[in-house]
């Protein structure tokens, strides 16, 4: 679990480092028709956590069942969102056993199943890698807004 929580850390602070730079006066923005606006991205990116806390706490999770999602207003309340959302997400991260990570874990969308994978896996691939890439969407609006974009890996070309 210390691998697990060491990786989670590290990333969470890439990305609260990039929430920070979201500016409120550009969350209606989006870059094309098809595309998140500023705010759904950054709530997406935000509630990230949530989905931690999900697989940990649920075998399953159906996409085609109805969710409510907190949209904030700004970015104070998207920093307030993640925090608490990753701090919980961390004390489940930190409750998991080795078991508990090989036991099968499903997306589906009402009967359709998409994958079965090990919780472990899941956690891994649905949750961590897939706020790596919309993170990474997240920098390319920063940048097109004109917005300094943080190093997360190292040093961006705005920290050099």
């Amino acid at each position: 679990m210390r691998s697990l929580l060491a990786e989670f850390d590290h990333e969470n602070q890439s990305t609260r480092k990039i929430l920070e730079r979201v500016p409120d006066e550009h969350f209606d923005w989006q870059p094309h028709a098809k595309s998140y606006t500023l705010r759904k991205l950054a709530t997406h990116v935000a509630t990230m956590p949530w989905w931690a806390t999900m697989t940990i706490g649920q075998n399953e999770l159906d996409l085609a069942a109805p969710r409510t999602l907190h949209a904030p207003s700004n970015r104070e309340e998207l920093l307030a969102t993640f925090d608490a959302l990753a701090a919980e997400a961390r004390q489940h991260i930190a409750s998991l056993t080795p078991a508990q990570l090989e036991e099968p874990w499903t997306l589906r969308s009402g009967d359709h199943v998409i994958s079965t994978m090990p919780r472990g896996v899941t956690l891994r691939s649905f949750c961590f890698n897939h706020n790596v890439h919309h993170r990474g969407q997240l920098s390319v609006y920063l940048r097109l807004l004109d917005v300094p974009v943080p190093g997360m890996y190292g040093p961006s070309a705005d920290e050099r």
